[in-house]
């Protein structure tokens, strides 16, 4: 017998030797168990999360999905993605059975690769400015030779041998711009073969198709900026809904800087500098190359999806994170009763207004309230934007600042350019009819003989001055060197005040005086100017 004490009231309770063991084994027992369920519970884990965190590539693990969702198994996944769910896309070598569903990469109308084919390479040289390439499958960068490589699922025994294929391009909207597009680097696709798997094994698994581009060519001018990349960059992939990675060639972190809000609204995933990342990555499809269909437009009848231009004003909106939008998806009425808002583009060193504040105050006693819009200031994209937006009418002389009519409210705002003598055609093309297409309204001033700075710089009569047109011809297959020397590098404007005072008033009284314009649904359905 043994004498235990058990707290509480205090007395002695006799407890038998026998009962004690009976105790102990019992409490053995219970520990014996919880010890296996937790052990069981612990094994579970790792079985179901041990390949989450021992998959992930070394030494760099995967980026994907930092800005966006990552992918998910099914036809979700395939709709956030804007992807045909048919077919088979490639995957990584270990495991080349399966893969992603074959994405629908080309949007335009009547391509040769909008039907592209699983494991293929499609490229279409069809159009006069770009080419363009798409690899549907399991697609991965080679950076030693600036290629990407489209890897063949995995052939049963005795299967055919995949057939070797190689395109070359290089991705700028101005393929016919020899001087230009020889700065551009060249891309290699290649469809590679099964045992070169294992020298490219991935590093950095991405879930959305790469899109190649460069960011050089003409990229210091703001018109070239739109007009040969961001534009023809929104045309190709923005039916895939940010669900695509940049991978971009001549990439700064300038570059990146100044059109960080554009990028963010293209892609949800960090950028690829091509040229500089060494790391092998993969893709379940690519495209290299832009789209391209005239200046500053969008063609709806070239799109699946019939986008505009005006589309992509509403995207750039989305980008700078403008005023919330009506139910409708477009701007809010932003003219208030009163004085009409106009912003005069000031330019410096060339193509200048030298009379700039006597047309300032010219257009105030016309009845706007005039800001002047300084250029070259090293002022934020983001912030160009938000004033340009704001204003009812924009003028400015022809240049490449004028593309900021992107900016301005389609159907409800109005561009008067200023087009320096010699260059009336070219300001009308580059700038007045997209404008149009735009649903703004246009205005154009077309420069007198004695409007302009090269009235003093030739002496009277000469055909510089006289009659650009003839000089031009004169020139045969050198007028460019003609045009862009003299009559866009060597003049200024001195503006008849008188003259461009009913340009300036018809402008007003339209804004004023007429309904607000109606956004264009389509670039093709507007008149020809």
């Amino acid at each position: 017998m043994a004498a235990v004490k058990v707290s509480g009231p205090k007395k002695v309770v006799a407890v038998d030797d026998a009962a004690v063991a009976v105790m102990v084994a019992k409490g053995r027992w219970a520990l014996a168990v919880q010890s296996f369920l937790a052990l069981s519970v612990v094994a579970l884990c790792a079985l179901l999360y041990a390949p989450r965190f021992f998959s992930a590539p070394e030494p760099h693990g995967a980026i994907v999905g930092f800005f966006a969702p990552r992918s998910t198994s099914g036809a979700s996944s395939v709709e956030q993605l804007g992807l045909e769910h048919v077919g088979l896309g490639g995957g990584d070598a270990d495991r080349e059975g399966g893969g992603a569903p074959r994405q629908v990469l080309d949007n335009q109308v009547g391509s040769p690769c909008s039907s592209l084919t699983s494991h293929s390479i499609c490229c279409d040289r069809s159009d006069y400015h770009s080419d363009v390439c798409f690899m549907a499958g399991d697609v991965r960068t080679d950076a030693a030779s600036l290629s990407l490589l489209l890897f063949p699922p995995a052939a049963p025994a005795g299967g055919a041998a995949a057939v070797a294929v190689e395109e070359r391009i290089r991705p700028y909207t101005r393929k016919w711009d020899g001087y230009i597009t020889k700065t551009i680097h060249e891309v290699r696709l290649r469809a590679a073969r099964p045992e070169e798997a294992a020298a490219h094994r991935c590093d950095v698994r991405h879930d959305a198709p790469v899109i190649v581009m460069t960011a050089g060519g003409y990229s210091h001018n703001l018109f070239h900026v739109f007009n040969d990349g961001f534009l023809p960059l929104w045309l190709t992939v923005q039916h895939l809904r940010r669900r695509v990675v940049l991978a971009v060639l001549a990439y700064s972190p300038r570059w990146a800087g100044t059109y960080g809000e554009i990028i963010s609204g293209l892609s949800g995933y960090h950028v690829v500098d091509l040229l500089r990342d060494r790391r092998t990555h993969c893709f379940p499809g690519a495209i290299v190359g832009t789209r391209y269909h005239d200046y500053l437009a969008v063609n709806s009848t070239r799109l699946r999806d019939s986008k505009t231009i005006v589309d992509f004003h509403r995207f750039l909106a989305d980008a700078y994170d403008e005023q919330p939008k009506d139910s409708s998806g477009s701007q809010p009425a932003a003219t208030p009763p009163g004085r009409p808002r106009l912003g005069i583009v000031s330019r410096r060193g060339r193509r200048v207004i030298e009379n700039q504040s006597a047309v300032a105050r010219l257009a105030a006693s016309v009845g706007f309230d005039v800001d002047i819009m300084e250029t070259a200031t090293g002022a934020p994209l983001s912030a160009v934007y938000a004033s340009v937006s704001s204003y009812d009418a924009l003028v400015g002389v022809h240049g490449a600042d004028l593309t900021t009519l992107l900016f301005l409210r389609p159907g409800r705002a109005a561009l008067a350019q200023i087009a320096p003598l010699g260059i009336a055609l070219l300001s009308r093309n580059l700038f007045g009819v997209p404008a149009s297409r735009m649903g703004l309204r246009y205005e154009q001033y077309d420069v007198s003989a004695a409007e302009s700075s090269l009235s003093r710089r030739y002496p009277p009569g000469h055909v510089v001055v006289a009659d650009p047109a003839r000089a031009r011809r004169e020139q045969g297959g050198k007028e460019w060197e003609l045009v862009e020397h003299v009559y866009l590098r060597g003049q200024n404007v001195s503006l008849d005040l008188d003259r461009f005072r009913e340009t300036l008033a018809r402008m007003h009284s339209r804004l004023k005086e007429e309904p607000q314009g109606q956004v264009p649904k389509s670039a093709d359905a507007l008149p020809k100017i």
